[in-house]
C-alpha cells in the first residue's frame, strides 16, 4: 500500500494490485471544492453539499487522474447484494441502477463508488481481464455480498476464485464500531455460530469488526489473496470522511477502478 499525491488530490494503491494492467486509486477527502463539513473532495451527492462543488470534485479527480468523465459507471447505492455488470459506460439520461457491487471487463469503462465507514472490496481476475468494486456496510456484510460478487464474476466471466485478487479499504475498524443486537442477530442468521468470531464484547457494548467478516467470506468463496489496509475512517478525518466520526455530518470518499488497455 502507498499513498500518493498529484495536483492535489491524495490517494492510496493497493501493492496487490502493482503488476496487473489496472488503475486505481482510492481517494481521500483532500484536493477537492467542497465546504465544511464536507471539506473537500466530496462526492456524495445526497448528503446536503453544494452540487456545482461536488460535480466540480467529479471532474477535477477524472482530469487529474487522466480519464474521461463521460467512461464513469456508478450506482445508486442501497446496502443491498445486487451485483452490476458493465458493458459500458453509465447512460447519464437513464439515471441510476441500485446497487452496491460493480464488475467489468471493458476498458472503456470506469468504475466508481463512494463509502463513509462502510468497506471498499476491489476485486481483479487477471486471467479474464475483470475488475469490480465492492461497497460493503453491515448489512451487505451480513448478507456476504463479498460472496455474491465472486459468484457473479464466476459466473459471468468464467472466473476461477483462486485467481481473484482482492484489496479491502479503508472503512470504520474494530474498536470504533459499536454496534446493536439487531446486528449481531443478521449475522447468526447468515453466518450461523462462526458469526462470534466477528464480534467483541467490550463493557457491556458490542462491536463489529467489518474487515475480517469480509476477509473470512472471501477466503470462504475461494479467494486466498488478500490485502487488507486496515486504515479506520473514523480515527483518521484528515484523510477520509466517517458517518460515525462526524455524526452524520461527513462527505463521501471516491474509488475508481479501470483496465488499462495495453
Amino acid at each position: 500500500m502507498c499513498f500518493i499525491d498529484k495536483q492535489g488530490l491524495r490517494y492510496f494503491q493497493f501493492s496487490i494490485f502493482d503488476d496487473l494492467p489496472i488503475f486505481h486509486a482510492v481517494l481521500t477527502r483532500r484536493g477537492g471544492f467542497s465546504k465544511k463539513p464536507f471539506q473537500s473532495l466530496n462526492f456524495g451527492g445526497t448528503v446536503g453539499d453544494c452540487q456545482s462543488d461536488v460535480l466540480k470534485n467529479h471532474q477535477k479527480t477524472f482530469e487529474v487522474l487522466g480519464f474521461n468523465y463521460n467512461s464513469r459507471f456508478d450506482v445508486w447505492q442501497v446496502h443491498g447484494t445486487n451485483i452490476i455488470c458493465a458493458d459500458g459506460p453509465r447512460d447519464f439520461d437513464s439515471g441510476f441502477q441500485r446497487a452496491d457491487g460493480i464488475l467489468t471487463d471493458k476498458p472503456d469503462v470506469t468504475l466508481f463508488m463512494r463509502f463513509a465507514d462502510c468497506v471498499p472490496i476491489l476485486l481483479a481476475d487477471p486471467e479474464n481481464g475483470v475488475i469490480g468494486i465492492v461497497h460493503a456496510g453491515w448489512q451487505g456484510t451480513s448478507q456476504q455480498i463479498s460472496r455474491v460478487a465472486v459468484e457473479k464474476m464466476t459466473e459471468k466471466y468464467g472466473t476461477n476464485p483462486q485467481d481473484i485478487r482482492a484489496g479491502i479499504g479503508p472503512s470504520i475498524c474494530p474498536s470504533c464500531y459499536q454496534v446493536g443486537e439487531e446486528v449481531f442477530e443478521a449475522f447468526l442468521k447468515s453466518f450461523s455460530s462462526r458469526a462470534e468470531k466477528f464480534f467483541n464484547y467490550e463493557k457491556d457494548h458490542l462491536y463489529l469488526d467489518l474487515w475480517e467478516a469480509n476477509r473470512s467470506t472471501l477466503q470462504d468463496s475461494g479467494v486466498n489473496n488478500i490485502e487488507t489496509v486496515g486504515l479506520c475512517t473514523a480515527q483518521n478525518l484528515d484523510d477520509w470522511f466517517s458517518h460515525r466520526g462526524e455524526k452524520g455530518q461527513t462527505g463521501r470518499f471516491g474509488v475508481l477502478m479501470s483496465l488499462v488497455d495495453n
